[in-house]
Formats: structure tokens, sequence, C-alpha cells
């Protein structure tokens, strides 16, 4: 017989949240983000982004791992010639730099799922850092676009 070294109280739990459990802020700039989950000791954020046709993402270099999966619409990076759609997943190794963009023809809203590590550092045209994202700055931003915007207190996972 096997034995597993925990009691039931010790067995972790699954948590879950529903699509509606967290807010979708609006960036003002043509998309919504809903944060589910933070380990800011890991440098996790897992979001969940609605894109408006036209947008994009300035351009960055990621410090870490992306995994990334689209529910609808269809985007691609500029520097590449593969568009995700509905269905796609899509991995970025630690230093990729691209620049997201949402076809100005989509019929749809672009809505895409992001586990991501590390940070995002947004650049400019010269390739210079101009500001950083990372989990501690996206939840502190969240958790602040939730309370302007008259929503509940979101419940993060890990916040």
């Amino acid at each position: 017989m096997v034995e597993w070294g925990m009691t039931v109280p010790d067995v972790p739990l699954a948590l879950h949240r529903g699509e509606s459990d967290n807010a979708f802020v609006d960036l003002g700039d043509g998309s919504t983000l809903q944060l589910m989950q933070v380990n800011i000791d890991a440098g996790l954020w897992v979001i969940r982004t609605k894109f408006q046709a036209g947008y994009k993402v300035q351009t960055h270099r990621h410090t870490g791992e992306v995994f990334a999966f689209t529910m609808s619409g269809s985007w691609k990076y500029a520097e590449y010639p593969e568009v995700n759609t509905a269905g796609s997943y899509l991995y970025e190794p630690a230093g990729s730099i691209h620049t997201l963009i949402v076809p100005e023809t989509n019929t749809e809203i672009t809505d895409v799922w992001f586990a991501i590590y590390g940070a995002n550092l947004n650049l400019d045209a010269d390739g210079n850092v101009e500001s950083v994202l990372d989990a501690g700055s996206i939840c502190s931003a969240y958790f602040a676009l939730c309370e302007m915007q008259g929503f509940a207190k979101p419940n993060v996972i890990g916040a």
C-alpha cells in the first residue's frame, strides 16, 4: 500500500474563479483586462485580455516565458507571419521581442488568456526600455482600476 503522507486537511484544494468573479477593467485604449492570478514571488501573472479590432500593444521584450491561448478573434505579432485564431496556443520563450497587433478587419472581439512569468519590458523605437509591467505592478493597477471603475474588490488568486 502506498502512503502519501497527507491527511485530508493537508491536501491542497483547487481554486475556481468563474468568468464573472473578477471584473474586466477598461484600460482606456481599446482593451479590457481581467486578472485571475498572481504570484509575485514567482513573477507569475495570469490575465485574460479582450482587444478591439485594430488594437496594437507596444513592442516589448519578455524576461520570462509566456503561454497564450486564443478564445476568439485573431491577432499576430508584427514580426511573425503566423496568425493566432480561436483555439490557437502560443508559447513565447524568455527574451522574445514582439509587437502584438489585432487586424483592423476583425469582426469580433479578440479574447486571449495569458500566463506570464517575469516582466514585460516596453520598448521605444530605438529598443530602450520605457516602462516595465510585472506581477506586482499589474496587481496594483488592476485593483486600482477595479475601484476607480466601481467594481467590487476582485478575488484574485494569490493577491
